[in-house]
C-alpha cells in the first residue's frame, strides 16, 4: 500500500486481499497506513500459504527502501492503484501522484 509515488509505503500480509485493501481505503486500520494515507495498492504477491506469505513479508520489511521501490516499479512503473476498479458503490479517494498517470498493478 502507498500514499503516492515514492511516498510512504506499507508492507503487510493477509488471507483476503480484496477485503484488506477495502479496509485500508476506508481508513479502518488506525496507525501507519491511516496516519500516512496509504490507500493505493501498488504491488502484491500471491502465496500458496500463510507461512510462506509471512516469511516473505518479514524479508521485504528488512529490505532497504530502494529495493522496495525497485520491486514496485518493475511491475507497476506508474504506481497505479491496482485495486482502483475492484469496488462498486461510494466513490473511493483517488490515488494519483500529480505527474503519474494511472495504469497498472499492485502491492506494498
Amino acid at each position: 500500500m502507498a500514499n503516492r509515488r515514492n511516498g510512504a509505503i506499507y508492507t503487510g500480509v493477509t488471507s483476503d486481499l480484496h477485503a484488506r485493501v477495502w479496509k485500508h481505503k476506508l481508513g479502518t486500520f488506525k496507525g501507519f497506513t491511516d496516519d500516512y494515507g496509504c490507500k493505493g495498492l501498488v504491488w502484491f504477491e500471491p502465496h500458496l500459504g500463510m507461512t510462506e506469505a509471512i516469511a516473505r513479508e518479514k524479508q521485504i520489511k528488512k529490505w532497504r527502501r530502494a529495493w522496495k521501490l525497485e520491486l514496485i516499479e518493475a511491475a507497476n512503473p506508474v504506481w497505479a492503484d491496482l485495486a482502483a476498479d475492484w469496488y462498486d458503490g461510494p466513490s473511493m479517494p483517488s490515488f494519483r501522484d500529480g505527474a503519474a498517470e494511472p495504469g497498472m498493478t499492485e502491492k506494498e
